[in-house]
């Protein structure tokens, strides 16, 4: 990333999305269909968490569900994406970006978006049964991508020592 938003704190989450987005296709950029699809923890209860195509996926969905969750709490009537596994990392790389892009759409279509929620009942409750504001769930969907970039990097170790 060689630019920086100007748009204060929504640049600064902005930029640091995109920033481990970035990382994340770094790792990925060189998978083999094998590396992606192998099932490297088998033990895990977590479908989400069997292989890089699983987590990936997960990913990807989850980067759109923050979005989702926002225009939802602000009266969209939209629906939630399917899992969709892909095929291959240039085409999880294609939707990293895709789902991006959609994130920060998000900003354009509301710039004046409040991202600090003191009021506990103004917050927004997401799936997995926290409440947060816009500032927490995007603080927390950069973390996401960093979590699973690790576990990503971490499979990959275990893998090459097979």
């Amino acid at each position: 990333m060689e630019k920086y938003r100007d748009q204060g704190a929504i640049g600064a989450l902005l930029d640091e999305y995109e920033r481990a987005i970035s990382h994340l296709k770094a790792v990925i950029k060189d998978l083999n269909p094998d590396q992606l699809t192998t099932i490297v923890d088998p033990e895990t209860n977590d479908p989400d968490c069997k292989s890089i195509q699983t987590i990936l996926t997960h990913v990807v969905r989850s980067g759109y569900g923050y979005a989702i969750v926002v225009r939802k709490h602000l009266g969209e009537d939209i629906d939630y994406l399917e899992r969709v596994k892909l095929k291959s990392s240039e085409a999880y790389q294609l939707a990293l970006t895709e789902m991006f892009a959609y994130n920060e759409k998000l900003f354009q279509d509301y710039p004046n978006l409040v991202l600090e929620e003191y009021d506990d009942q103004k917050k927004i409750l997401v799936r997995w049964g926290q409440k947060y504001d816009v500032e927490q769930l995007f603080e927390h969907a950069i973390v996401h991508i960093m979590r699973h970039r690790r576990q990503i990097e971490r499979f990959l170790i275990r893998l090459s020592n097979k």
